[in-house]
């Protein structure tokens, strides 16, 4: 969300202030050196991994394996782009055939590489309970982001993670590593376009912004190096600054979800292929197979659920960051016209609730939330194609806090409250910490059922069996679960159209 500012406010820090050099991360030696780990569920037996580099290479390369000591297998990829005013090279190479559900060792090909470790995909239809965890709107740790001074705030060592980051979310993502299969982020991610809230910053917009993003994802590599991070856009993305009528004074590359795109388009996977046997849903899901534009719209299947990341940024009709939208971003579209909502129905059609009986919709502004925020124009392009195909969870953030709410559609609560409803159950995951701080609780609907905006919190999704979704919300600081609840949901249609 944007936090308030005018010029006015900047022009006496201007006067006063010292202004000092931006905090680039230091450039290494060794310009091979991978940096910004990334993994992603690429198929049903593909990863994805990828990284930044300080030079362009002419060969990407990783070696894998199932023992950390015999890395047979390698894979390259001759593509590491760049763009205006990025300082690094983007590489990334698919894994393929993959055995499922196994530990899998990896090195990125380098004279100063280590070498990791992730867990392949479930197959669809794979019935062991899992979790996956939801983080939202977080920002960078440090000069250019927020501090953390709780007392019960604990630093993380496996996996590495820099002493010096007493950052509540990411360190407790990292005490949990072995807890989690996958991370859902749909949107927002370090607050670079926040750039001017730092004094220091006022002078040197272009490099502050960079040197944020540099900073952020350096900050992630060892959460999003080692456990699938699946990203989806949110409106801190779109541009160099969300002051209005301004994205134009943006320098090329700062504006348009460029850096989101060189970091995630060729990690995100489009659809899965049905593993139905009903030839209808065969058809549907290779239609939304052709109809997705990652990273900003696509799905992917892991065991017993299904999830669909959409962009409610863009292309959609009044879309908050689009063409005459709301925010002034003048960003977009990615796709042709209707092309994100002919998507989001044939991938939501083609669901076969005996293979994958959960289905999740992930996307960044929430329309269902405490205190202001809500997103009419999304309830209006989404809603009805949700509650149609009898989706299960829709997850969003957005407001800084953490929210949930009982099933409800079209602004009513349903009368079979978590016992087997027919519409979505709702949360809001925004409260995992950036610089705009935490957003106050507001006017509650009648339908919330819990909301914590006091510390910085994420919430857990543990898929228990075809039956049965717990939500838990986790206190970042201390890992106290702040509020857990259970949906129940019959599933005994194998296509569901309502």
């Amino acid at each position: 969300m944007l936090k308030p500012f005018t010029i006015s406010k900047a022009l006496p820090l201007l006067v006063s202030t010292a202004l000092a050099a931006v905090d680039y991360p230091p450039i290494p030696e060794d310009l091979t050196t991978p940096y910004q780990q990334r993994l992603a569920i690429y198929g049903p037996n593909a990863v994805s991994v990828g990284w930044n580099t300080y030079e362009k290479l002419n060969q990407s390369c990783v070696q894998y394996g199932t023992s950390s000591d015999q890395l047979a297998s390698q894979v390259c990829s001759s593509n590491s782009p760049t763009y205006s005013t990025s300082r690094t090279y983007s590489n990334v190479v698919v894994l393929n055939g993959l055995t499922p559900a196994t530990t899998y060792y990896y090195k990125i090909v380098s004279t100063n590489s280590t070498v990791g470790q992730f867990f392949s995909p479930r197959t669809p239809g794979d019935t062991t309970p899992f979790s996956l965890d939801v983080v939202i709107d977080l920002g960078v740790f440090g000069k250019d982001g927020y501090t953390i001074t709780s007392n019960n705030a604990k630093k993380s060592i496996i996996p590495s993670i820099d002493p010096e980051l007493n950052h509540t979310t990411i360190g407790r993502l990292a005490d949990t590593i072995d807890d989690y299969d996958f991370i859902i982020h749909p949107g927002d991610f370090a607050y670079a376009d926040d750039w001017y809230l730092k004094p220091k910053n006022l002078l040197d917009g272009k490099d502050a912004y960079q040197a944020i993003l540099e900073q952020f994802y350096d900050q992630l590599a060892p959460i999003s190096g080692r456990k699938p991070y699946m990203a989806g856009p949110g409106n801190h993305e779109a541009d160099c600054t969300e002051i209005p009528f301004t994205s134009g004074l943006c320098p090329e590359g700062q504006r348009n979800f460029t850096a989101f795109i060189h970091r995630f388009d060729e990690t995100m996977p489009t659809a899965f292929s049905s593993m139905s046997s009903n030839t209808t849903a065969q058809t549907l899901a290779k239609k939304a197979q052709g109809l997705a534009n990652p990273p900003f719209w696509y799905s992917f299947e892991y065991g017993m659920v299904h999830i669909t990341m959409i962009d409610t940024e863009t292309d959609f009709p009044s879309a908050p960051d689009g063409p005459d939208g709301s925010a002034h971003l003048d960003s977009g579209p990615f796709g042709q016209s209707g092309q994100q909502l002919e998507f989001l129905e044939a991938d939501l059609a083609s669901v076969d609730r005996t293979v994958t009986p959960w289905v999740i919709v992930a996307g960044h502004r929430p329309w269902y939330t405490t205190g202001s925020g809500s997103c009419e124009p999304c309830q209006e392009a989404f809603e009805e194609m949700l509650y149609k195909y009898g989706v299960d969870l829709g997850v969003f953030g957005h407001v800084h806090n953490s929210q949930r709410f009982l099933p409800v559609h079209n602004n009513t609560a349903d009368a079979n409250g978590m016992n087997d409803p027919t519409a979505p159950m709702y949360i809001v995951a925004g409260g995992a910490g950036n610089i705009e701080g935490l957003s106050s609780v507001g006017t509650k609907p009648s339908y919330t059922e819990f909301v914590y905006a006091e510390d910085y919190s994420y919430s857990t999704l543990r898929i228990l069996d075809a039956n049965n979704l717990q939500v838990d919300f986790i206190r970042s600081s201390t890992g106290e679960v702040l509020d857990s609840s259970k949906l129940y949901k019959s599933h005994s249609e194998q296509f569901v159209v309502q």
